[in-house]
């Protein structure tokens, strides 16, 4: 593999060749540091972090993953950059560039952080945008590779919003590794049509199937993995909750659907999960419209099924691949 000086922005810009390398990559990376070998891949190379969007493990995983790799690290959150306030995101990019060997981005829309790689002239990775989240994917693939010894083949469904960050990528990344991707939702939220097309394309060539089910008892049959993420995205209205839990609570992943799935079917969220009301904003929509949880029931969330914790520290090693293949 090569790709040395790309930026990682989507998994449409990779071929299938080359994502299937960063797993592995990324589960060598990931052997070395569970034996303590050092792998300062990287060393006396400097990264900054820029977060228009908070993050949990997205700060932590690149924090971890440029420091095992030897680099510096800056993290910038909002009040931290100028960038679109008193600078545009052309010479932000520019000014990065001359400083930083690779800039992470973390924020809203696809086309700043594809502007970001335009003129950085380093690589840029996308820690996370409204349409896409690719070391999400990588992630998710490591642990159902680890978990069932293969990508090919697989039967993933994707239950909840599938228009957002996670729907497309999942779609993205199961059209290009060869896995079928079912999306079980009211028709309201399927991925859009355009991005959709460009899957269906793909899974031609790859021999996946991409699917669009709103009966759940069909979707989630012989499933290999059942996924979800949040109904709501960072960013939006609270008032949308009502109309989403509304349409969305059918496809609640609980003890039903899992059992339908069967008991060889794994559980995944890319996390923060609201299972239970130990959360701020947890409790008060569970208490504000009479329930207990809401993607996904605590049952499911903290059963053997489940495998969110395996998946959420697999993205340290992963976004390590990336930094270490594109510098």
């Amino acid at each position: 593999m090569s790709i040395k000086g790309k930026s990682f922005l989507k998994l449409l810009d990779f071929t299938p060749e080359e994502i299937s390398d960063l797993i592995d990559f990324s589960a060598e990376l990931k052997e070395k540091k569970k034996q303590g070998i050092p792998h300062r891949l990287c060393e006396g190379k400097n990264i900054v972090l820029l977060f228009e969007k908070a993050s949990t493990r997205t700060r932590c995983a690149f924090e971890v993953a440029g420091y095992d790799l030897g680099m510096g690290v800056t993290y910038l959150d909002p009040a931290g950059s100028q960038m679109g306030n008193k600078e545009s995101i052309e010479d932000t990019a520019k000014v990065l560039g001359r400083m930083y060997d690779g800039i992470e981005y973390r924020g809203f829309s696809q086309d700043i952080v594809e502007e970001l790689a335009k003129y950085a002239g380093v690589p840029v990775w996308n820690g996370l945008t409204d349409e896409f989240h690719p070391t999400q994917i990588l992630a998710d693939f490591l642990t159902i590779k680890e978990h069932f010894g293969k990508l090919k083949g697989i039967n993933f469904v994707f239950m909840g919003d599938a228009r957002f960050n996670m729907g497309n990528s999942l779609m993205v990344g199961c059209a290009k590794m060869g896995i079928n991707f079912t999306a079980c939702t009211n028709k309201k939220y399927f991925p859009n049509k355009e991005l959709t097309q460009k899957c269906l394309e793909i899974a031609k060539e790859t021999g996946s199937t991409i699917i669009f089910e709103e009966d759940v008892d069909k979707a989630v049959k012989n499933a290999d993995v059942i996924c979800t993420d949040v109904w709501v995205s960072m960013g939006e209205k609270k008032e949308v909750w009502k109309e989403r839990i509304e349409e969305l609570l059918p496809y609640q992943v609980n003890k039903e659907v899992m059992k339908k799935a069967g008991e060889n079917a794994i559980f995944m969220h890319c996390l923060p999960a609201f299972h239970d009301k130990k959360t701020t904003i947890g409790k008060q929509i569970c208490d504000e419209f009479g329930l207990e949880a809401l993607e996904v029931t605590d049952d499911v969330f903290t059963s053997k099924q489940s495998v969110v914790f395996q998946e959420a520290e697999n993205r340290m090693h992963t976004i390590k691949a990336v930094m270490a293949s594109t510098l």
